[in-house]
């Protein structure tokens, strides 16, 4: 079965472009011109990999990749014109797996999108299915539905150990309170900013050693929050 590939640009002759050299690798392909596209080709095809132009007119890479993270654990590799490392970081906070900056070189670009296939194949989805999760000192016991650090079992309510194991499933992935909201209490999000960020800090109390210098429970401003591989 051929790997499948969702190309997002708004240049024609790049989307075409890339098509033809993974062709060459025997991988598939599907195009998108923008986000709204993109996730349209989502719902109905079975997409491995997304390769994704930052720029694009509609729905930005930016939005679309925060949209795709909402469900979906795939590889996305963001496409940039821009250097500066900003954008770099943005993009890889907001869950991109890999950054390549315009113009670029066409073989380099399928060289990375079969290393990120080959992972992405080897491990699944990337969701954590075994009963414990670590992350450094923070030990998560989905079993028992205890958490602890350093071995010492940290005493959270239930809605607390559902945020903290929400994050940790994600680790890495830049979750917004939204989707934390709408996964832990399980209805639809309407104003509750508040009452997502109160539940953080006092997760935060029981977890930190220094609370407003967290090592494990970060906020990325504008965007959400999220636990570090």
């Amino acid at each position: 079965m051929k790997n499948n590939v969702l190309i997002v640009d708004d240049e024609k002759e790049i989307r075409d472009a890339i098509e033809i050299y993974l062709r060459g690798s025997n991988i598939s392909s599907f195009k998108a011109e923008d986000g709204i596209e993109a996730l349209d080709i989502l719902e109905r095809e079975e997409i491995h990999l997304i390769i994704l132009d930052v720029m694009m007119p509609k729905l930005d890479g930016i939005r679309t990749c925060l949209k795709v993270r909402e469900k979906r654990n795939i590889p996305i590799i963001m496409l940039s014109a821009k250097s500066e490392d900003n954008d770099k970081i943005l993009g890889l906070e907001i869950g991109a797996d890999d950054y390549v900056t315009k113009p670029f070189n066409p073989l380099e670009l399928v060289a990375r999108v079969k290393s990120q296939l080959r992972r992405y194949l080897n491990l699944g989805d990337g969701k954590i299915n075994s009963e414990e999760i670590k992350i450094g000192g923070l030990a998560i016991d989905k079993g028992a539905k205890t958490a602890s650090i350093d071995g010492e079992e940290v005493k959270l309510t239930p809605l607390e150990y559902k945020i903290i194991l929400f994050l940790s499933e994600n680790a890495g992935r830049v979750l917004s309170i939204e989707q934390i909201y709408e996964n832990v209490w399980e209805e639809p999000f309407y104003n509750s900013e508040n009452t997502v960020a109160v539940h953080i800090r006092r997760i935060r109390e029981k977890i930190e050693i220094n609370p407003k210098d967290p090592k494990y429970i970060k906020v990325v401003w504008g965007l959400g929050y999220k636990i570090e591989k």
